[in-house]
């Protein structure tokens, strides 16, 4: 991170009521810092429950203030994988095949492009190359979509990660491999498996690991086979005493799982890390698939990992929700704040069941309740199910998986980005995709329903020249610049602190506010919106709010709503804006 910046910015809930960080386009002239005329009354109204309101922002966001479009993965419908040419070879302004990628369903992108270089951003090599992150992981060059089998051993903790050594575009799908100390600082190892075998010479996709008593790691995989079908095979480290795992043994006797009768050919992926039966003695997985439009999650029975035996009926299924790919399946501790073992169950647990759905490139999940006598899952809330109801985050994210750090006790989860480039702008840059900071899940006890994330405590190491600003006044309609100079990765602590009085004190209600039809970040409320704008240029026409918007209930409670609008986020015709705005609720 370049910086740490700090502020405390009183809101006074007397000054009406248009502090948005973002102005109408027509209203920009007339910004100078200084209070303008409310458009609307002053509102003695909806400041927040507390007389000060902490809100952490950590805003990493290192890419160029383009936001991202959704994944496009998995409906493996057609015929045989073609694969990417280096991207020396590949002209940045012609479209990229419809049939590459998508017919083996695979994590590739949407938005291609297009095919007239008059529609191309005049993007620069210095404009692409400060879009490359410092701190978040992405290869040196080419393409990644998926981490996985993320583990901790001998001192290092290891990423796996979907790869294409070729080229900035999806296709030749190789485990990229990468170590680090502390999760933050890594370094790039040779490619841990690549498609070299009748089971996975279509790709070597996405799988997780498992360690066993006494240390031993197994990785489950699926692997693309030459007739196109979707088959789940087994890895191995060739030396377990190799602190960096260089070099892996594929199973002889692979493919260990097969699609079975009724699941097709091409729905049947993404193993994940396996659970002690109570038993004691057999293991079980679960990978994604469907029925028709139903989405499940499969449970395999295996005491070796060589033999499996599939249970009767689903862990868990969902109508309407599609195809389950990347599902995760873990417990939390409804008590303490460490992360739980893979096979934990009992009192003081649930279990999060997350499910990356193909139809719409989200990722989903849902607290509930393990029975392994009876192989299933249920959800605690029907309405809160998975793909009905929360999302694991609601920016460019997918493909998401998590891990159990037996070093510092404590789960930790990754997650694939995208990015919004068109694949011409990718071929251009030469590389396409990063990984989250990775992020530590607890459960939330005060809600109940919901897990927490917050960035590793490593994340912390990279703050430095840290400038904090005291008591900024934000005036009505005002923009408050903060001198910190240019920079596109900051970590920016605000604490907006509101008047108690002013919210007891208000009778109106402001129940209809919603970040995604309420206007973004241009609208005028009660109270709000307030908050930032980072990758803002000279002008203020190219820029991303990040702010609050507090409302209040008809039974007098209050709401905090946190948003991102990304409707001016870039001014590339070719970029992908993912979505108006963001919902998050307090």
């Amino acid at each position: 991170m370049a910086a740490n910046r700090s502020l405390t910015l009183p809101y006074d809930p007397e000054l009406a009521v248009s502090d948005a960080p973002l102005l109408e386009q027509s209203d920009q002239a007339e910004v100078s810092g200084s209070s303008g005329q409310s458009r609307q009354r002053p509102v003695k109204v909806l400041a927040g429950i507390f007389l000060s309101s902490l809100f952490l922002l950590t805003l990493i966001w290192t890419l160029f203030q383009g936001q991202e479009e959704p994944r496009d993965q998995a409906q493996m419908i057609n015929a045989n994988l073609n694969k990417s040419s280096p991207s020396s070879s590949v002209s940045p302004y012609s479209l990229i095949p419809a049939s590459r990628g998508v017919p083996q369903g695979v994590s590739e992108k949407t938005f291609r492009g297009v095919s007239d270089a008059n529609d191309i951003y005049p993007w620069t090599n210095a404009m692409l190359s400060w879009q490359r992150t410092s701190y978040h992981f992405q290869p040196e060059k080419h393409w990644m979509n998926d981490p996985n089998g993320p583990l901790f051993h001998m001192g290092w903790y290891h990423l796996f990660y979907q790869y294409n050594p070729d080229s900035a575009i999806w296709g030749n799908i190789t485990w990229g491999h990468a170590v680090s100390r502390d999760l933050i600082h890594w370094l790039y190892l040779p490619f841990a498996m690549v498609p070299d075998r009748p089971f996975d010479v279509n790709g070597v996709w996405t799988g997780s690991a498992t360690i066993l008593p006494g240390g031993k790691i197994v990785m489950l995989y699926t692997g693309d086979t030459d007739d196109l079908v979707q088959v789940q095979n087994l890895a191995y480290p060739a030396n377990l005493s190799d602190p960096l795992l260089l070099d892996w043994i594929k199973y002889p006797g692979n493919p260990v799982m097969i699609p079975p009768p009724g699941i097709g050919k091409k729905d049947f992926r993404d193993p994940t890390t396996a659970w002690l039966a109570p038993d004691g003695t057999k293991w079980l997985v679960t990978l994604g698939s469907k029925i028709n439009k139903t989405g499940i999650a499969m449970v395999y029975e295996t005491s070796d990992f060589k033999g499996y035996r599939l249970l009767d009926g689903v862990l868990h299924a969902v109508p309407h929700t599609g195809m389950w790919e990347c599902v995760d399946f873990y417990p939390v501790s409804t008590a303490g704040d460490n992360g739980l073992d893979t096979s934990a169950n009992g009192p003081g647990t649930k279990h999060v069941l997350k499910a990356s759905l193909d139809d719409n490139k989200h990722d989903y999940y849902a607290l509930g309740t393990y029975d392994p006598n009876n192989n299933k899952w249920t959800p605690d809330d029907p309405e809160l199910d998975v793909g009905i109801g929360l999302r694991l985050d609601y920016g460019k994210y997918y493909a998401s998986k998590t891990f159990y750090d037996q070093k510092k006790k404590r789960r930790i989860l990754w997650g694939w980005i995208g990015e919004t480039d068109s694949e011409a702008a990718d071929l251009m840059k030469g590389w396409a995709s990063v990984q989250t900071i990775p992020r530590t899940v607890v459960f939330d006890k005060k809600t109940g329903t919901n897990i927490l994330q917050w960035p590793v405590e490593e994340a912390e190491s990279l703050r430095f020249n840290a400038t904090e600003f005291d008591t900024v006044k934000l005036e009505p309609g005002s923009i408050a610049p903060l001198n910190i100079g240019s920079a596109t990765q900051l970590d920016i602590i605000a604490s907006f602190e509101v008047d108690r009085e002013a919210l007891e004190a208000t009778v109106e209600a402001d129940v209809g506010y919603n970040c995604t039809t309420s206007g973004g970040a241009a609208s005028r409320g009660k109270l709000g919106p307030f908050g930032l704008l980072v990758l803002a240029d000279g002008s203020l026409s190219e820029l991303t709010p990040v702010y609050f918007y507090i409302s209040k209930s008809t039974d007098g409670s209050a709401e905090t709503h946190f948003c991102s609008d990304e409707s001016r986020s870039s001014k590339a015709p070719d970029v992908v804006i993912y979505t108006l705005v963001i919902n998050y609720y307090f």
